[in-house]
């Protein structure tokens, strides 16, 4: 019976550290998707990780497939960029920023930039029981004919996989 419970326990943990996803609308020309988990780290270390990329980002989802070639400058007009060798990527820039709790950027990750797609990246952190409640929330909007609807699925992938590696122990 106790180890029933406590396997119960420990199973609903688990769950709860899950990221939860969700395509909220998207369309032919939008999209908003938006991303929650959770994490054991406290807020102020959780901000120290995602304000560099490269320890958190697959690079399997850059251009160099190098997290090393991945940088962001934490101030309002700072570029989330990726440089390497043989080119670079200005894959978003800093729109708002208040350390610890939100960042926020103009950042048409991918294709996007190739369909001329306005996207608004916020990242928020809020102190939970137990560590910190991080939220992805992201909408983009493109010409009509984009195929946004097809796009969103992609991205909410991307994401869904990036707020798990931010969150991770």
């Amino acid at each position: 019976m106790y180890a029933t419970r406590l396997a119960l326990a420990l199973f609903s943990l688990c769950i709860a550290a899950l990221p939860r996803a969700e395509v909220v609308s998207a369309s032919d020309s939008h999209f908003v998707v938006r991303q929650q988990a959770h994490s054991s780290l406290p807020a102020d270390a959780l901000w120290e990780r995602l304000v560099h990329p490269a320890r958190w980002w697959n690079p399997a989802h850059s251009y160099s497939g190098e997290a090393t070639a991945l940088s962001l400058e934490p101030r309002a007009g700072g570029l989330w960029l990726e440089e390497w060798p043989g080119g670079s990527v200005a894959h978003g820039q800093v729109i708002t920023i208040m350390p610890g709790k939100l960042l926020r950027l103009d950042a048409p990750f991918g294709p996007l930039q190739s369909l001329g797609a306005h996207t608004v990246w916020t990242i928020s952190l809020a102190a939970a029981e137990g560590g910190t409640t991080v939220t992805f929330h992201e909408t983009a909007v493109a010409p009509p004919g984009s195929g946004m609807e097809a796009i969103a699925a992609a991205v909410d992938q991307v994401k869904t996989e990036a707020i798990g590696r931010l969150v991770a122990p």
